[in-house]
């Protein structure tokens, strides 16, 4: 029986600016992992372009409506850009894995930790690498420390916009991330 991997995140996980998200896009370069591996899982990409913990917290019923085997949460960025405190991105991180886990208790979870870029002030950079850990440890989830690791600040990688990452970023995102996901399979 096929088994359904959930991809619920923002821009990142939407595949932002791509010319073929389906294929170049991280949720579709690990499908194509899973087919080379023999394995029956069916990826499902809810990534949502600007999408804040708010935004994942609301619209996350409707994903929840169908089986989720394995929920890869990538969400917080947009929520720190936009200046919400750490403490309440992680409030609503914790609401979306508690939703995740009422409703499929045998759910797997793999959270993808972000990084804040440079220009963000001090002590709020601090604070908001430190959330996704947290999480992790507190719910025992498999944990990426930083999703965007080797592509971040690579111009070759991203886009024209400097954050969202290109069809070759991707390649190196799902390269970096395929061994959590892997072990959760």
């Amino acid at each position: 029986m096929m088994k359904n991997i959930l991809f619920f995140g923002d821009s990142l996980t939407a595949g932002y600016g791509l010319t073929d998200v389906t294929n170049q896009a991280f949720p579709g370069l690990i499908q194509q992992k899973i087919n080379a591996a023999g394995l029956n899982y069916k990826v499902i990409n809810a990534g949502v372009s600007g999408d804040t913990t708010r935004g994942g917290l609301a619209r996350l019923d409707y994903w929840l409506s169908q089986p989720v085997d394995i929920f890869i949460l990538e969400l917080g960025i947009n929520d720190a850009i936009r200046g919400v405190t750490p403490a309440t991105i992680k409030q609503n991180l914790q609401l979306i894995i508690n939703k995740v886990r009422a409703k499929y208790p045998e759910v797997k979870i793999a959270l993808m930790g972000m990084q804040l870029p440079e220009f963000i002030p001090g002590r709020q950079i601090a604070e908001f690498s430190h959330i996704f850990s947290a999480l992790a440890a507190d719910n025992s989830i498999a944990l990426v420390p930083f999703f965007l690791e080797g592509v971040a600040g690579q111009r070759h990688l991203n886009l024209r916009d400097g954050m969202h990452p290109s069809a070759e970023g991707y390649k190196v995102i799902a390269d970096n991330v395929w061994p959590v996901i892997e072990r959760l399979l």
